[in-house]
């Protein structure tokens, strides 16, 4: 029963996150003749569900504004360490590329290589836009979580978060399904991406941010092969698409700062050759799938906690 009520200080976001790392844990435990880090990728993730349990008792207990704080915004920082985990598990567990197949795909719906395509409408101004908000990207959880966090209950926020992290794992899940690199690498040249696609004044700094983010830099020579397997479905189109209908649905302020940064991101991701449309197809399904189910599970979970808080 002690064990029932511990569980229960849990929320959503906590159990979605415990729930993929256990998830992770397994894959290594199966696959470990191929992931070179296996077991220290066991034991940190075993410490991490500690500190998630750990963090959801003290906010739970304590009710300080630090724990509190701590544990809704952990939850930023966690996506951002499984993301960088599983590159090192994609590859060797699923070492086949599925750019083919996406190539053939967009061809097939449009008769051309979009990425190819949207070169004739390429300038400097609006490589600098794209980029801008492609960047904008990694802010935009930011922009979304602050305000709910500051203007509304601590229910809103917990259900904005838990909705935005279970998304991310359902994409990375996709990565693991169908590993792709992208066509910067497969229908372009990857080291003439700053000559073809100029910007003005940041794009180079962000597009190395951006190679960073990936495990990879124009220095390398075997980019394409480091590079982080990440493009279907698409997690900036999909995570995009559920900050901005959270930011609609809260009726936040900055709604629609977010709504144009969506837009010109949904774009940015072929004109700067991060993602095949098809892509993009993808993470607006999963987007879909992210909402509907995320919903439900959110709903059963909420109800099993305040049984349990009550006994």
């Amino acid at each position: 029963m002690r064990f029932k009520k511990f569980v229960s200080y849990l929320a959503p976001v906590d159990v979605t996150s415990i729930v993929f790392l256990l998830f992770l844990i397994l894959l290594n435990c199966i696959f470990a003749n191929r992931v070179a880090a296996w077991f220290e990728i066991i034991v940190i993730n075993l410490a991490v569900i500690g500190l998630v349990f750990t963090l959801a008792y003290l906010a739970e207990t304590k009710k300080t504004k630090l724990y509190i704080g701590f544990h809704r915004f952990y939850s930023y920082l966690i996506i951002l360490f499984v993301f960088k985990e599983i590159y090192l598990m994609v590859h060797p567990i699923h070492p086949v590329d599925y750019d083919w197949l996406f190539i053939a795909i967009d061809h097939w719906m449009f008769g051309v290589h979009p990425t190819q395509w949207i070169m004739q409408f390429s300038h400097p101004v609006l490589t600098e836009i794209f980029q801008s908000a492609y960047f904008s990207y990694y802010i935009l959880f930011l922009l979304f979580g602050i305000e709910l966090y500051v203007r509304f209950p601590i229910e809103k926020y917990d259900q904005g978060a838990f909705l935005i992290v279970y998304g991310f794992y359902l994409s990375y899940l996709g990565y693991f399904l169908l590993p792709a690199i992208g066509p910067r690498f497969t229908l372009h040249d990857f080291y003439a991406t700053n000559q073809e696609l100029p910007g003005l004044f940041m794009t180079n700094w962000m597009r190395d941010f951006v190679n960073a983010g990936e495990s990879i830099s124009f220095a390398m020579s075997n980019a394409a092969e480091l590079v982080q397997r990440d493009v279907f479905p698409s997690g900036h189109a999909q995570l995009s698409l559920v900050v901005l209908y959270l930011s609609h649905r809260y009726v936040l302020r900055n709604r629609w700062i977010i709504t144009v940064l969506t837009i010109l991101l949904l774009v940015g991701t072929v004109y700067l050759r991060y993602h095949y449309v098809i892509d993009l197809i993808g993470g607006f399904v999963v987007f879909l799938i992210t909402i509907w189910s995320g919903q439900k599970i959110q709903a059963w979970w909420e109800k099993y906690r305040i049984t349990r808080l009550i006994q």
